[in-house]
């Protein structure tokens, strides 16, 4: 296992909760599984439900932190009903939004090639099969993670090291019960619901008995403790007594644990009204947070009294605030578990899942409403953000049963995708939306549109054409029956479709688009649709040379636009910056950049903050601010990548190469340039045309500088790189000390890789090589002749020496050094 490096534990923990209550016992159990995962891979905590392996992993985690650099980060793996998630959902926890449909483990694998990281997958069981599908890919594709995962059973792959969690230890007789795990645990929960509890001579033998009785399983104990203030401990011996005795007359070769815990779950199961099970049922349909509006619209009018009882009876987590301020309960997954079990039995699955389907399209409507009015974006966002869960459990189960709910749902969802930077991942759904929905139809029209721009941001300005064209074309037919938004949908359609033209140099074919989409925005009174028509002539016209024209165009569109659209506002304010930097009225710029700056971070509009930070970058350089151009160009860099907005990782690289120009680092401005020209396709982005003429300029000036054979090499070695490879020579050469620009100075290795390097064997170097190219563990000990194991070893004997703990770092290491 690799040493430690210098990370503070919070900040290297990524998804895992507060821990607000203490953790007792298992000292012994957390060193052992530590221990496990310094010699192995993949090791899985395995036990019964209601064992304590998610607060086990948790402690762990929480202990190994500072041992992987790229930290520890948790995939809850509860909420995943279906296998065909379960890739989507751990890249989602580990912020990875754009995997594909098919074969999302490889891609997930690949994405955590160059990373050191330990990822704990709880709760594996309802989807064993992908989970042990996609920790064989990581095994396989990605050397430097480590996967701790928790499960009622094992994965049963080859690498995997089992772990079983047995019970809290129980007291012996004639010891001292306090003293024992199972009781302290006991004791400790009662006194959150009875303040004035201990353990006497008295209490202390009966909750021994009790935790014996319960198996020392922590969630049967946390839940009679809960029972103490109503209860007091010798009716809880009592009534579970009775309640045991009921369970043990069953199947007696199942495990002793799964019949106590069960019976417990089903004690207080029993013990509610009638109306009350009802709503316990419905509520188990919620894969996460839930409201009572919520419960309401699931389980009925009946359901606010009964939440608050269920509340009371600890089979409901009291109401925390979230993100959007609204109170939301959440059931133990255990006894989630539970009451989907009596839900079906009693033929109210399908029932309860279209009314949360039904409510989850209401909800994502009436948030993406918000979304058009900019006063309320942010309200709107943190609404959706706080209700992820359930819609994306909604958006599965109507996938499978109700494609119409489905289509629904899709849409309203599209426009927060975008904002969250993740529609290009969410194509799939918008294309099997547009295969459902009637041809020619609102719906069918939207999920086009919504597609053109997902297929817009890989930079496919022909795709993005062929979908808007298809749009108009529906709309146009005069055959089809009118529907109410045509005008609406049709001018929208006819926007993006001159967007699209203009990016493909077609002039004049867009300018006749964009008038058309201004006149039926101007007929409809939308002030938001007219702002957008005249945002594109403020395009056009600054493509145009018209710089005065188009800054006009851009301030009367945001006059008009006022309210009505919060992206909207903020791309009309990357165009004014964009013309005043090009004029050279830096000051109004630097204005202008800074109002559209605050709102992107706010509502966390990923796509329009990257235009922002490119915007930002170019001014500091131009102010001489390298340090701030180099911070701002590591966050674009970093969101841009996230996203997948190919456009904006250009642009990225041309800010690169202006930054090493202002630097005196000729070479690598160079490199960076010609790595933006080598991966740019047939089509040029729009950021490419603004600031053409300085680039040049400063182009020409560092290939002076270097002379004919340098500027050549340098040259070919940015067009050599892939767009992974080069995004990492980019964040490599923002992240190294800016020199003073009159300095021109070669490429220096990373401090902590500098001294290393000169030590490493001339193998070692040919590894650090192959890493850096993008080579596997395995594929490496393909090429070499030698064994999977020996490369490991050499890898950690390289870290040891240059300090680099990751892949990444190997990366910049060779890309510093010129190995690549």
């Amino acid at each position: 296992m690799v040493a430690a490096v210098d990370r503070s534990a919070a900040g290297n923990l990524h998804g895992f909760p507060a821990a607000l209550t203490s953790f007792v016992g298992r000292a012994r159990a957390v060193d052992d599984v530590a221990a496990q995962l310094a010699q192995h891979r993949l090791v899985t905590v395995t036990g019964p439900g209601g064992a304590g392996k998610t607060r086990l992993a948790g402690q762990v985690a929480r202990q190994l932190t500072g041992q992987f650099a790229d930290g520890v980060w948790l995939a809850e793996l509860a909420a995943v009903r279906d296998p065909a998630h379960v890739a989507a959902a751990v890249g989602a926890a580990l912020g990875i939004r754009d995997l594909p449909p098919v074969a999302a483990a490889d891609a997930l694998a690949q994405a955590l090639a160059r990373r050191q990281l330990l990822l704990v997958l709880d709760n594996c069981e309802q989807v064993i099969g992908a989970a042990a599908e996609l920790c064989g890919r990581l095994l396989l594709g990605a050397d430097d993670v480590r996967v701790l995962a928790t499960s009622r059973e094992p994965l049963r792959i080859a690498g995997e090291v089992r772990y079983r969690l047995g019970p809290l230890a129980l007291p012996d007789p004639g010891d001292e019960a306090a003293d024992c795990e199972a009781v302290t645990l006991f004791a400790d929960r009662a006194r959150q619901v009875e303040p004035g509890f201990a353990l006497d001579e008295k209490t202390a033998a009966a909750v021994a008995r009790l935790v014996a009785r319960l198996d020392g399983m922590p969630l049967a104990i946390e839940l009679a403790a809960a029972r103490v203030d109503a209860l007091g401990v010798t009716q809880l011996l009592d009534r579970i007594d009775d309640r045991f005795g009921l369970l043990t007359d069953g199947d007696r070769l199942a495990e002793e644990r799964q019949r106590s815990l069960a019976a417990t779950v089903r004690w207080s199961y029993q013990l509610l009204a009638e109306a009350e099970r009802r709503v316990f049922r419905a509520v188990s349909v919620f894969p996460g947070p839930f409201t009572l509006e919520g419960a309401e619209a699931v389980a009925g009018g009946e359901a606010k009294r009964a939440v608050l009882r269920l509340v009371d009876c600890s089979l409901l987590l009291p109401p925390r605030t979230g993100p959007d301020g609204r109170s939301r309960y959440v059931m133990l997954e255990t006894l989630r578990a539970y009451g989907a079990g009596v839900l079906a039995e009693a033929g109210e699955e399908g029932e309860a899942s279209a009314a949360l389907a039904a409510y989850a399209a209401e909800v994502a409507e009436e948030a993406t409403l918000e979304l058009y009015i900019g006063s309320r974006e942010v309200a709107g966002v943190r609404h959706l953000d706080a209700e992820e869960v359930t819609l994306r459990h909604a958006l599965a189960w109507t996938s499978d049963h109700d494609p119409a709910a489905a289509v629904r749902l899709t849409l309203a969802l599209a426009r927060w995708w975008r904002l969250r930077g993740r529609l290009s991942s969410q194509a799939p759904l918008l294309a099997a939306a547009v295969e459902y929905a009637e041809a020619g139809s609102e719906e069918w029209c939207t999920a086009r549109l919504f597609l053109g721009q997902a297929v817009g941001e890989a930079e496919d300005p022909p795709a993005m054409l062929e979908h808007f064209t298809a749009v108009r074309d529906a709309l146009d037919d005069s055959r089809r029956p009118g529907m109410p938004a045509t005008p609406v949908l049709l001018s929208l359609c006819l926007g993006a479709r001159a967007s699209a033209l203009l990016r493909m140099g077609r002039l004049a074919e867009a300018v006749e688009d964009g008038h058309r989409a201004l006149d039926l925005a101007r007929q409809t009174g939308s002030g938001g649709l007219e702002a957008m028509a005249l945002a594109f002539f403020s395009l056009t016209t600054w493509h145009q040379g018209d710089r005065d024209g188009a800054l006009r165009l851009a301030r009367q569109a945001q006059q008009i636009a006022d309210d009505y659209s919060g992206p909207l506002q903020r791309g009309l304010g990357q165009i004014v910056t964009g013309v005043l930097t090009e004029a050279g009225d830096l000051a109004a710029a630097e204005q202008a950049c800074a109002a559209a700056l605050a709102p992107c971070r706010e509502v966390g509009d990923l796509g329009n903050l990257c235009g922002v930070l490119w915007h930002l970058t170019i001014l500091d350089l131009r102010a001489g601010r390298t340090d701030e151009a180099a911070a701002h160009l590591r966050e674009l860099l970093q969101i841009a990548t996230q996203t997948g907005v190919r456009a904006l990782v250009h642009a990225a690289l041309d800010c690169c190469g202006q930054l090493c120009a202002a630097t005196g680092r000729p070479a690598e401005a160079v490199t960076a340039w010609a790595a933006m020209s080598a991966l740019t396709g047939l089509w040029p982005t729009l950021y490419e045309g603004q600031n053409r003429v300085r680039r040049d300029q400063l182009r020409r000036q560092a290939e002076e500088l270097l002379g004919p054979v340098r500027a050549q090499v340098a040259t070919e070695r940015g067009a050599a790189m892939t767009l992974a490879t080069a995004t990492e020579y980019a964040l490599l050469l923002a992240a190294e000390p800016q020199p003073p620009a009159a300095e021109v100075t070669g490429p220096e290795p990373p401090p902590d890789g500098a001294a290393g390097l000169a030590r490493l064997s001339p193998r070692e170097r040919e590894l650090v090589t192959l890493v850096a190219r993008g080579r596997t563990d395995a594929q490496i000990a393909a090429q070499l002749y030698i064994t999977v194991r020996t490369v490991s070893s050499h890898l950690d004997r390289v870290r040891d020496k240059t300090g680099c703990r990751r892949r990444a770092d190997l990366t910049r290491l060779a890309l510093s050094a010129g190995l690549v």
